[in-house]
């Protein structure tokens, strides 16, 4: 029996649906306007036979061009938006076209640059095939690539007109590439939606298999929590700052493994180092630390990483987009569901924190 699409919507200057469901990729076609005549695929090279699939459903009524990139973060680079641009410049692309992301957060980051940026800005639809694509990369217009110095770093805020989250995407990936996405839904447990955190104490296993209800109802949780918070602040200046909770270490985490390490993974790290954080300041209990470990411990995700590489994510934390000049800022909690910022915490309070999650 077919399961119904679910619509939650995305307000703000620019609203748009982002759909969740499965077998709902004809949808795209049913969405676009009738003066689009070309259409530009970005996919990992993992994701040949698929995108080659979605252009066969698409020629009928356009011209389809795919663009295979780099997968993972080795597809975040300015070098491959040049790659994407020349193709769409040879192919005749106009501002009536459009882009479509197609693949894990990583690919529809820069799928969204490239739509951001061409032309000064053409319709981008963006496919999550991953879990963290669906709940947290797709949402909210944030496009961006690396750079040498950090992640994330060169970019812009550029709203889709539609995500298709198609949960049968999904089937074929590694267990481990899910669980690793359950980083971004944790985060979304700790800081909004204490049923998230419920359903996967209540059972791992059940809450981690992508056919299951329990499995869509958290993924639904968390897309709510995002669309809800970047329609009230779209540029991330007030509450969308909360979605980078676990993310100050996480980001530098990532940049220290030279962006080998799963995002989910380097988040789990850096929730327990928010948490630990809040808990030396005061704000937080130790009953919502220790529930961080046990959560994050069954969904196999790291909790601790090596001591002796403080120098390094320091310094990248001081890159990091929420810094303001040479004061850091944190996002840590109060409570489940009650996050807020720390600004300007002692050195020694960080390290000491650092020590917590140390081996």
């Amino acid at each position: 029996m077919t399961t119904p699409t679910t619509t939650i919507p995305v307000g703000g200057a620019s609203p748009y649906d982002v759909l969740v469901g499965r077998d709902i990729l004809n949808l795209i076609g049913e969405s676009l306007d009738r003066s689009v005549a070309k259409i530009l695929i970005v996919h990992p090279s993992t994701l040949g036979a698929r995108a080659a699939a979605l252009r066969e459903s698409l020629l009928d009524r356009y011209e389809v061009v795919l663009a295979e990139i780099p997968d993972a973060e080795a597809g975040k680079r300015i070098e491959v938006a040049a790659f994407c641009w020349q193709v769409m410049g040879q192919s005749d692309f106009t501002r009536s076209d459009v882009v479509i992301g197609f693949g894990g957060g990583a690919t529809t980051d820069v799928a969204g640059f490239v739509a951001a940026t061409w032309l000064r800005g053409v319709t981008l639809i963006q496919v999550p095939t991953t879990l963290l694509g669906m709940v947290d990369a797709s949402i909210g217009g944030k496009t961006g690539i690396n750079t040498a110095e950090g992640k994330n770093l060169v970019g812009s805020f550029y709203a889709p007109s539609l995500v298709v989250a198609d949960l049968d995407t999904l089937h074929g990936l590694s267990q481990m590439e899910i669980l690793a996405g359950f980083g971004e839904v944790v985060k979304c447990g700790f800081i909004a939606e204490p049923e998230i955190l419920d359903v996967i104490e209540a059972g791992v296993d059940t809450a981690t298999d992508s056919t299951s209800a329990e499995f869509r109802r958290v993924v639904e949780l968390s897309i709510g929590i995002k669309a809800r918070v970047v329609s009230e602040d779209f540029t991330d200046r007030g509450v969308r700052e909360f979605l980078n909770y676990g993310h100050t270490l996480g980001h530098a985490v990532e940049y220290a493994e030279r962006f080998q390490w799963r995002h989910g993974a380097a988040v789990a790290i850096g929730m327990v180092y928010a948490a630990e954080l809040a808990r030396l300041t005061g704000r937080l209990q130790d009953s919502v630390v220790d529930r961080h470990r046990s959560i994050l411990t069954s969904l196999q995700l790291p909790t601790d990483y090596p001591l002796g590489r403080w120098n390094t994510l320091l310094a990248a934390m001081q890159r990091d987009k929420k810094a303001r000049g040479s004061m850091l800022r944190f996002i840590v909690l109060d409570d489940i569901a009650k996050p807020t910022v720390l600004t300007g915490p002692d050195q020694s309070l960080l390290f000491a924190a650092y020590q917590e999650v140390g081996v």
